[in-house]
């Protein structure tokens, strides 16, 4: 099969060695580090680093072509729009004016307008790779075990570790279901109108809803025959134990979250570096 999206595919390197508890800790303390701050400096550092840590994951570009897409359309859409709808803000937060074209009356575009969204953007694409690193190298039923470590519920989550195992299987049936249905006849060709592929498109997602509702049917029995939800609490075959590694990894992030937030609160005064000043 092609379409590798979701796909948990076991490698042997420093990043799949580390335990589930370790890349969700590393993975929060990240996420917050960038989210709490409009400082562009550490934010880039950040953004830099999720990708060095991605290409030395190994982590096939099948797997997040994908994804690659609907993020840089985002980000694309999400750039636009900001400054559509607030051309100003950034003279607002900044308390300056730095003309460096004008469109129209209202669309000026300006140095502190081009800097808050340019951190912006950076803000996502920073978290977005990381998000896929967590989720492409985390073992499913290792990150339901890692939420278990950290309070979360386990209920709750083998749910989702439920969830993401089946997102390969439900490419898998659409894919299988497609191929089927053009086999008698169905066209999803671009030679086809917009209308009418769409309408072939819900001729597959019909058998495949009913298809996902049997299996969903199946693991419940399965569940329930097992008495699964019949104890408070429960043990994890797929746990890692702590090393020296997920040691350092967590301590690591850790700083680099404390080291934002120091920024933030004595050098900066505020979440926003202000450069114009």
């Amino acid at each position: 099969m092609k379409n590798k999206l979701f796909d948990y595919v076991e490698r042997d390197n420093f990043i799949f060695r580390l335990s589930g508890l370790t890349k969700i800790i590393c993975f929060f303390c990240l996420t917050f580090a960038v989210m709490l701050s409009y400082d562009i400096r550490p934010i880039l550092c950040v953004f830099v680093f999720s990708f060095v840590v991605l290409h030395i994951s190994e982590i096939k570009l099948s797997q997040i072509r994908l994804m690659l897409y609907y993020t840089m359309v985002f980000l694309l859409l999400n750039f636009i729009l900001t400054f559509l709808f607030s051309p100003q803000y950034g003279v607002q937060i900044y308390g300056t004016k730095h003309v460096l074209f004008q469109i129209t009356e209202r669309y000026v575009v300006t140095q502190e307008q081009l800097l808050y969204q340019i951190t912006k953007l950076v803000k996502y694409a920073s978290v977005i790779p990381l998000g896929m690193l967590f989720l492409l190298t985390t073992n499913p039923s290792e990150f339901a075990a890692s939420l278990s470590s950290i309070g979360v519920s386990y209920k709750a989550s083998y749910a989702l570790a439920l969830t993401l195992r089946y997102f390969p299987d439900m490419i898998r049936d659409y894919n299988d279901i497609a191929l089927a249905q053009q086999s008698r006849g169905l066209d999803l060709s671009k030679k086809e109108k917009l209308g009418v592929r769409l309408k072939n498109i819900m001729n597959i997602c019909v058998p495949l809803i009913f298809s996902t509702m049997d299996r969903i049917e199946v693991i419940s029995n399965a569940m329930d025959l097992r008495g699964f939800g019949k104890h408070k609490k429960r043990t994890w075959y797929a746990k890692k134990p702590l090393r020296k590694a997920d040691y350092l990894s967590m301590l690591f992030c850790a700083a680099v979250f404390a080291l934002t937030i120091c920024i933030s609160v004595f050098i900066n005064h505020s979440r926003f570096w202000n450069p114009f000043i």
